[in-house]
């Protein structure tokens, strides 16, 4: 079912919706992020939460009832918390909308609304999914309380996976020179702000501590001078994650500090790829994620071959019970 119906048909069975809440784990919590970001920024009475799958299911929101919509997202659809977290929203009430890869996944099985995404493909294919949530989230807004730059978001839409692709396209140098760089780095530091935070949280803890066992921690580079900014000396790796909108003076902000102090610093920057130039100015800052996060894909991937340590390898994930 498109996108737009699904939310149509949801306002047809129920007129006000008062919560919108966002559910998963690892990646896919991070991947619907944007999401939520953008309707805490712009809807004046939705409230909106992000939500760890097993926080949702052990204290769950007494708001999780007709009144909410319920987003969950699974890659392969079989995450045990998510899935049970899709079945609790049902039971309550909420209208539920799983987003997953796998067709006829269990997390599908007690969802109202299923939505299919890509991944292997390309570079693209692998952000379907957290684009389709921010279309969902878009829709909702607009549905429900309206969105002056509803068009422009639509039009981002339609340019943001040619421009994932053509950015890929072009920074495998740059990505290889990372990976030199950084093989034998102990830690590697992540951060960026706006709806790109969690694009650092996830390359931070997936792609570094699980798929490559490397150390390493991220934050909001809005935080950065409360507190880590004093870890900062010569050559301690850093990787800063540039956003192209309102939120770019923070980054730009903690540039400078890392370059005062001669951190190994690596900048992963949406204007160097166009963003701006194809997406319009009042909605720039939602598509910051989508692009970032393909690039950084292949940072992690030639990361992982010069260290001989493929991004499928995994000592505890699926091998142990845990």
């Amino acid at each position: 079912m498109e996108l737009r119906q699904i939310i149509t048909e949801i306002k047809t069975k129920q007129p006000e919706i008062k919560s919108v809440f966002f559910v998963g784990c690892g990646a896919s919590k991070a991947e619907l992020y944007p999401a939520k970001y953008f309707l805490e920024g712009n809807a004046k009475e939705l409230r909106t939460s992000l939500y760890t799958a097993n926080e949702f299911n052990y204290a769950t929101p007494v708001s999780v009832d007709s009144s909410a919509i319920v987003i969950t997202c699974s890659l392969g659809g079989n995450t045990p918390e998510t899935v049970k977290a899709t079945s609790l929203a049902k039971s309550l009430g909420a209208h539920v909308i799983a987003v997953t890869h796998t067709e006829g996944a269990p997390i599908t099985k007690d969802a109202d609304y299923v939505v299919l995404h890509g991944f292997e493909l390309n570079y693209a294919a692998k952000m379907e999914k957290m684009t389709k949530v921010l279309a969902l989230a878009v829709e909702i807004l607009n549905q429900y309380e309206g969105y002056a730059y509803y068009d422009k978001m639509v039009d981002g839409f339609g340019k943001i996976y040619d421009l994932i692709e053509k950015a890929v396209s072009s920074v495998v140098p740059q990505a290889k020179e990372f990976a030199n760089a950084y093989k034998d780095a102990p830690v590697i530091y992540v951060m960026s702000s706006g709806a790109t935070h969690e694009v650092a949280y996830s390359f931070s803890i997936c792609l570094m501590m699980e798929m490559q066992w490397i150390n390493s921690g991220s934050f909001h580079d809005g935080e950065f001078f409360h507190g880590p900014f004093e870890i900062v000396e010569k050559d301690v790796p850093f990787l800063l994650l540039m956003n192209d909108g309102r939120t770019r003076a923070m980054d730009s902000r903690a540039l400078d500090f890392l370059h005062r102090f001669d951190a190994k610093t690596t900048v992963v920057d949406a204007k160097d790829f166009g963003l701006g130039s194809e997406i319009a100015k009042e909605v720039v800052d939602y598509f910051n994620p989508m692009l970032i996060s393909g690039v950084l894909r292949v940072y992690a991937e030639q990361l992982s071959i010069v260290r001989n340590h493929p991004l499928t390898k995994r000592r505890y994930m699926w091998k142990l019970e845990y």
